[in-house]
């Protein structure tokens, strides 16, 4: 169980697994947005997709093991304002990595489209659904600005901790043991 001095390797790892899958596919994702439809864009559109899939399953079982675990004790007191903050970011951030590809597999399956991963179809493709299409392309556009959001604020706030309160959040975070 993580303790109020040290996390656990399995929250560490998470974290950092689902840190650099959200933000690599967030990157990802407005790079390919932008690309002129064709043959390249949807074999990049398949590659998001396939990691996407990944980082749901580990999503999942990060959700389930922070449940288990709850959030870390706070290192230092904040005012309440941010204590409400950093529950609000949180849970975005854990609700995010489990909607933003499932709002994915909507949008798949809404445009008549398979779900594979590297190649391995989980959901063939079917009829269209337009309005299966239209919300999950709705959830995944608005979830993709409430991440990025999310995300800047989550890494403004480690950085104030390492750099302004210094009282080993960061530290704790990769895996060290603080007092």
């Amino acid at each position: 169980m993580d303790s109020r001095s040290q996390l656990t390797k399995t929250t560490v790892v998470l974290h950092w697994i689902i840190a650099i899958a959200v933000i690599g596919s967030l990157i990802f994702g407005l790079y390919i947005e932008d690309l002129p439809r064709g043959a390249d864009k949807f074999e990049l559109i398949g590659l998001h997709k396939s990691v996407g899939v990944l980082v749901l399953v580990v999503a999942l079982y990060r959700l389930a093991w922070r449940i288990r675990n709850r959030l870390p004790e706070r290192l230092t007191p904040v005012a309440a304002w941010q204590e409400k903050v950093t529950t609000v970011v949180h849970v975005i951030l854990l609700a995010g990595t489990v909607m933003m590809p499932i709002s994915g597999i909507l949008m798949s399956i809404g445009g008549g489209h398979s779900v594979a991963v590297f190649g391995f179809e989980l959901i063939a493709s079917g009829d269209e659904s337009e309005l299966l299409g239209e919300l999950g392309h709705a959830m995944h556009g608005l979830g993709g600005k409430v991440m990025i959001a999310a995300v800047a604020l989550h890494v403004a706030a480690s950085a104030k901790h390492h750099f302004v309160t210094k009282d080993g959040t960061l530290q704790r975070i990769l895996g060290r043991r603080v007092a």
